[in-house]
Parts: C-alpha cells; sequence; structure tokens
C-alpha cells in the first residue's frame, strides 16, 4: 500500500516537473526541471524493484546527458527571455494535445499484462505477459541464470555492440560541434 501511495506521489512529481519543464522560456530552468523528471522516474524504477535501471537512469540521463546538455546550453549562450511562461496559445495547444493523450491511456487503465499477453497469443484465458514478447520465456530464463545485469549487457555488448559504439560517437560528435559552434561566435 506504501508503495503505491509513493509511486503515485513520484508520477504526479514527474508529470509537474515534465510540465514546467516544458512551459519554461529559460533553457537552464527547462533542463533543471528536465533532471527532476528524471529523479522521479529513478524513483518509480525503484519502487518497481528495478534498482539497476534506476541507478543507470540517474547516472546516465540525470547526470552525463544533462550536464551535456547544459554544458552545450551554456556555451551557445542561449539564455534570453524576458519572463519564463509561454503564452496562453501554447498553452490551449498543450492542454488539448494532454486531453488527447490522457484520453486514450485513462481508457487503459483496466488493461493488464495478463490481457496482453492473451490477445497477442490468440489464447483464450489470461496468461503470462512474458509469453507475448519475442523470446519471453528465454527472456526469464536469462534473467534467472545471471541476473537482471547481464540479461542487459550480454546482448548490448554481443548483438548491438556497433550500434551502441556508433551512438557513442555520434554523441561525442554532437559535443565537438557545438564547442565549434560556440568558439566561432566568441
Amino acid at each position: 500500500m506504501a508503495a503505491d501511495i509513493a509511486f503515485y506521489i513520484l508520477g504526479v512529481f514527474a508529470i509537474v516537473c515534465a510540465v514546467a519543464c516544458i512551459s519554461q522560456r529559460n533553457p537552464i530552468a527547462s533542463v533543471v526541471w528536465l533532471v527532476g523528471t528524471m529523479l522521479a522516474l529513478a524513483g518509480m524504477y525503484l519502487i518497481l524493484d528495478a534498482q539497476f535501471i534506476a541507478a543507470i537512469q540517474v547516472l546516465v540521463y540525470a547526470g552525463a546527458i544533462m550536464v551535456l546538455f547544459l554544458f552545450v546550453i551554456m556555451l551557445l549562450n542561449l539564455s534570453k527571455g524576458q519572463n519564463d511562461l509561454r503564452g496562453w496559445p501554447r498553452w490551449l495547444i498543450a492542454a488539448g494535445l494532454v486531453a488527447g493523450v490522457l484520453g486514450p491511456l485513462l481508457a487503459l487503465r483496466g488493461y493488464t499484462g495478463g490481457r496482453l499477453a492473451a490477445e497477442v497469443t490468440g489464447a483464450p484465458v489470461f496468461g503470462d505477459p512474458a509469453t507475448a514478447l519475442v523470446g519471453g520465456p528465454a527472456g526469464l530464463q536469462a534473467t534467472v541464470e545471471r541476473g537482471v545485469v547481464g540479461a542487459i549487457a550480454e546482448p548490448l555488448f554481443k548483438t548491438y555492440l556497433v550500434p551502441f559504439e556508433i551512438t557513442s560517437i555520434l554523441l561525442l560528435a554532437a559535443a565537438v560541434g557545438a564547442v565549434v559552434l560556440a568558439k566561432r561566435k566568441l
């Protein structure tokens, strides 16, 4: 019961931070609110017993990538806004978009993993949600044998090693490009 209450509190905090992130004109304030959203998501992962993913969320997203964003924003000197709230037409459009997304999500709140498994597999009764995923039972077996970290690390460093390295090179190139663009303006 306490975990449910904490989950909903963190969910509301994440939504408030996300709305504050997109409603700021100052990019540095937006990044700070985005860090709050990332930390709330890490708290949710902790409640769901996904400690490794929570640690990665804090280290990689709330830590490294947000520092990179702040570094680039400060280098490009983008903080030229008078106030932090956007105009009312944008708020009206944003409210319409939120209603368009929130409506279907509320309709799906009674949807369970067992129901998804039954629909995907065509079974007449609700089944194990792992059967709905490609390699679901094998993935569960790998998690039991090697733990969560081993089950994530093996495909990352065997099957997806090249895309992983290409992504890191692209991030490095983006950071170097931002520095070069900022140096031209100085």
